[in-house]
């Protein structure tokens, strides 16, 4: 069945397929009150999975029933205190609509539909396509589109298969562009956390990062940190948001120009000498042709493009360098904006080596993990094609695989891919065209797998969904991130999965049995593997399911001795300002800006961003966080309600130039966004009927961006470029 029909899923879908029961037994305050009085509850370890941060964290169980979820105090994601969404996890557990049982298409009388089956049919008629893909193409030719840590274990099937192209939206959606712009300075990227010291900092300069309302956990205690300890703080957005409210310093910068700023700054510090001369020397190569790049980029240049006046341009560049090295620039995260985005990236990695703050305490310190040894287990076979054949050729910098890439190369009579294994991840909500790109793959592919907790948007695409367990109810890969102090945090199931779900674990290994790989899966539990490496640090799994975090011992310092030389990762061992590698791929060596079109008249650039009740598009069906916002806001200026006669708290429609029409969505007339743009929190207007919650409500951002500017160095998908107009909702 080649050609596969979008298929909704619904509530009634297979009738038993999708769990269809309200909140259990905590339906709500009073029901949570009498578990408090039942008894003392029982505590099991886990790490959050509502947001990549992934907090440690305690879950509270009564019975069968879970009570809350609470931060691990010793854990320095989150200092023993989780975000809203982290404690609404328990609405993760109690999802209606969650996916219980497995599922599979099937065609009678020329209609498809899904059809619940047992986990060994759908596991052999898995087994049996992937077979059939080795055996005619090659095991190169699956692919996977993945998230998150519980991705691990189906990494591991793809790479014991023979095939290495595994490719998460979080590099070419997200922060691909800053790790790639940060990696040609530094020879090295940025983590996650990112190793910001905002609680020693003087200074802290945000460009386009919503600290405050992404939740970014320890970043907005460290944040909080820095203003209480009196910090110059410079909030660089064409909204004013939390963050800004916090600040001396709002830049409400024009769309599109914040390389023109970053430029602008460059040539303040530069022109003015301040800029530590003896660090300079012994750490960057470039810094003569940066002086000579920039010196046409003064600020009374920048100000016409970026709506920044001189003044403020020269006194923030003073204070960001009268504070170094103790000044953090925030390299941020969501990166892929406007086409040039390694570009933009690479200015801000270039401001930071000019101030002298990597590895310096008030700026960057220097992370580590814990040395953990894998698994042993057999070598993996080689690739007979490897994701950068089909990638480097148009992105030749790219450094992981791409999923449009991937989705482009699993189009057409012969496509290069020809299986794709989706898992958690919701791509026609996350990726702006994904879904038109599915529906075309869909006709080439001999399979297409989603492995997902709830019957999301990308789940209709499918031939096979597998209903995974979530993540309080199964074991998944140590956290082990490079963090400020090295440890260790462990994900356990604190209660049996639901129906018929199973742990993503428990999948992989099955499908590799059917595939023959069943030496790489020598384990009957994934808790051997975990007892197996927490041995080789000193640990066992009985201890860390008592502590459930667990810290180790500093190897190397936290910041680097002032006055040292340091040695870098990169050509050249220092810090790179002038990039040989950029220029030898034919890219500019230095950040060049490009200006931007206004939008026309009665348009609108479409700024897009995050709320603190809500995951991405993850969350809005979670029956918690929902009740905290059920739907979004667009914020428009007062300038344009009074253009379009909207009234504050009326319904609009977004319309894009190329006629696509949102949801309605209520109206936020506010100041705090500038005249030429509109603002929206990214996540809803699902089209999901299975998700009864979130199902039509607000509008849907990513289905607006149908024009795309593409990265050439990294591939990053630039969205930023968008434009709306207003289409006023009447009764």
């Amino acid at each position: 069945m080649h050609r596969r029909d979008f298929l909704k899923l619904s509530a009634a879908t297979g009738c038993t397929a999708l769990l269809g029961s309200s909140l259990g037994g905590c339906a709500g305050p009073a029901e949570w009150q009498r578990l408090m009085t039942q008894g003392p509850a029982k505590e099991s370890p886990t790490v959050c999975n509502i947001c990549f941060w992934s907090c440690a964290a305690s879950v509270h169980t009564i019975g069968d029933e879970i009570w809350k979820i609470t931060g691990q105090p010793e854990d320095a994601h989150c200092d023993g205190r989780l975000c809203t969404r982290g404690t609404g996890g328990v609405g993760a557990y109690y999802d209606p609509n969650r996916l219980v049982k497995p599922l599979m298409r099937v065609e009678r009388d020329g209609k498809q539909s899904f059809e619940t089956v047992t986990w060994d049919k759908a596991l052999d008629f898995i087994g049996e396509k992937l077979t059939k893909v080795a055996r005619e193409h090659g095991p190169d030719r699956l692919a996977a589109l993945t998230h998150g840590p519980g991705a691990h274990h189906f990494i591991h099937l793809l790479r014991a298969f023979g095939s290495d192209s595994v490719a998460e939206p979080a590099f070419g959606q997200c922060r691909g562009p800053r790790d790639t712009g940060f990696y040609l300075t530094f020879g090295e990227g940025i983590g996650s956390p990112e190793q910001t010291d905002m609680e020693n900092a003087r200074c802290v300069v945000l460009i386009g990062s919503h600290i405050g309302e992404n939740l970014h956990n320890s970043q907005v205690r460290t944040f909080t940190d820095a203003v209480r300890n009196k910090a110059e703080i410079i909030v660089v957005d064409p909204r004013f948001s939390v963050a800004a409210s916090k600040a001396q310093h709002w830049l409400p910068i024009k769309p599109g120009t914040d390389i023109a700023l970053l430029l602008a700054w460059m040539n303040v510090i530069i022109s003015e000498r301040l800029y530590d001369a003896s660090y300079i020397s012994r750490n960057t190569a470039g810094f003569d042709q940066l002086a000579a790049h920039v010196a046409p980029f003064t600020p009374e240049w920048a100000c016409p493009e970026t709506g920044i006046e001189p003044d403020v341009i020269r006194r923030t560049a003073r204070i960001m360098a009268s504070a170094a090295p103790a000044t953090v620039f925030h390299p941020g995260r969501h990166s892929t904006w406007w086409g040039d985005d390694t570009q933009r990236a690479r200015a801000m990695a270039i401001l930071v080596g000019l101030l002298g703050i990597w590895g310096q305490k008030g700026g960057y310190f220097i992370p580590e993990a814990v040395e953990l040894p894998d698994y042993p287990l057999p070598a993996y076979p080689t690739p007979k094609t490897s994701w950068r054949d089909v990638t480097v050729g148009k992105y030749p910098l790219a450094g992981s695989p791409l999923v449009d890439v991937v989705l482009d190369n699993s189009i057409g009579p012969d496509p290069h891919y020809r299986a794709l294994i989706i898992y958690d991840t919701n791509l026609p909500m996350t990726v702006p065209g994904a879904g038109e790109k599915l529906a075309q793959a869909a006709k080439s592919l001999d399979l297409i797998v989603a492995i997902d907790v709830q019957p999301s948007e990308v789940t209709g695409y499918a031939d096979v969904i597998l209903p995974e367990c979530s993540y309080l109810e199964r074991y998944d890969v140590l956290r082990n991130d490079d963090e400020r102090q090295p440890c260790l945090a462990l994900r356990g199931p604190a209660l049996p999965p639901r129906g018929e779900s199973k742990p993503g674990w428990w999948i992989a290994k099955e499908i590799g049995h059917r595939i023959g790989l069943d030496k790489h899966f020598p384990w009957k539990d994934y808790t051997e593997v975990l007892d197996w490496r927490l041995k080789q640090v000193g640990s066992s799994l009985a201890e860390m399911q008592k502590l459930g975090i667990k810290h180790f011992p500093r190897k190397t310092p936290v910041y680097y001795e002032p006055g040292a030389a340091i040695s870098f990762k990169t050509p050249s061992g220092k810090i790179e300002f002038h990039s040989t590698t950029l220029k030898d791929a034919g890219f500019d060596p230095m950040p060049r800006y490009t200006p931007r079109p206004s939008p026309p008249e009665d348009h609108y650039h479409l700024n897009y961003g995050r709320a603190p009740q809500h995951s991405f598009s993850r969350t809005q069906n979670n029956p918690v966080l929902y009740q905290l916002m059920p739907e979004n806001v667009v914020w428009i200026h007062p300038a344009a309600a009074l253009r379009f006669d909207i009234a504050n708290d009326s319904h609009v429609r977004l319309v894009n130039p190329d006629g696509v029409v949102s949801n309605p969505v209520r109206v936020r007339v506010t100041e705090r966004t500038r005249p030429d743009s509109v603002w929206l929190t990214h996540g809803f207007g699902h089209t999901a009927e299975g998700l009864t919650l979130a199902y039509g409500r607000g509008a849907d951002d990513a289905a607006l961006m149908t024009r795309i500017l593409f990265d050439p160095i990294s591939g990053g998908t630039g969205m930023r470029g968008n434009i709306v107009t207003l289409r006023k909702e009447t009764a």
